[in-house]
């Protein structure tokens, strides 16, 4: 039924969890996944009385940025290697991870977003993260959550 997978990760302990389970449903269902990382945009940092300066530069934050994305998606592409499911990655930067994360599955051409609830921890383990949720909200492509 479903053959491209989109699924977002950030890299924390759910979202690897998440990641397992995609890469298991891939294989059960014959389909390939493109894992994808949302990179933050620079902070822009105010400068005036009580201002906090941040010495790392535009650059060195960039560089940060591109290390931490090649990190989080090589979890997903070695567990896609260790069970034979096709992979591919891709990472851009934005400060609003849900429109990357509907924009990313539309443009790679996926039919299935399947990502994390995110919400673990007392009251909100009742209720959707909210990146989860604007993505449910927005996305005209089906959206499997895994909680």
């Amino acid at each position: 039924m479903f053959k491209h997978i989109l699924v977002p990760t950030d890299g924390s302990e759910l979202s690897q969890q998440t990641v397992q389970r995609a890469v298991s449903f891939a294989k059960e269902a014959g389909a390939r996944i493109t894992a994808f990382y949302a990179k933050p945009e620079y902070p822009v940092t105010y400068y005036g009385e009580g201002a906090l300066i941040d010495p790392t530069t535009p650059e060195k934050f960039a560089e940060l940025a591109e290390q931490q994305a090649k990190t989080v998606l090589g979890f997903v592409e070695s567990l896609c290697r260790d069970s034979g499911v096709d992979c591919s990655t891709l990472s851009i930067t934005s400060d609003v991870p849900y429109e990357a994360i509907v924009e990313a599955a539309e443009k790679s051409g996926c039919d299935l977003i399947f990502m994390a609830s995110h919400g673990r921890r007392g009251i909100s383990s009742l209720l959707l993260g909210s990146e989860t949720n604007k993505v449910l909200t927005h996305s005209k492509i089906p959206v499997l959550v895994y909680r």
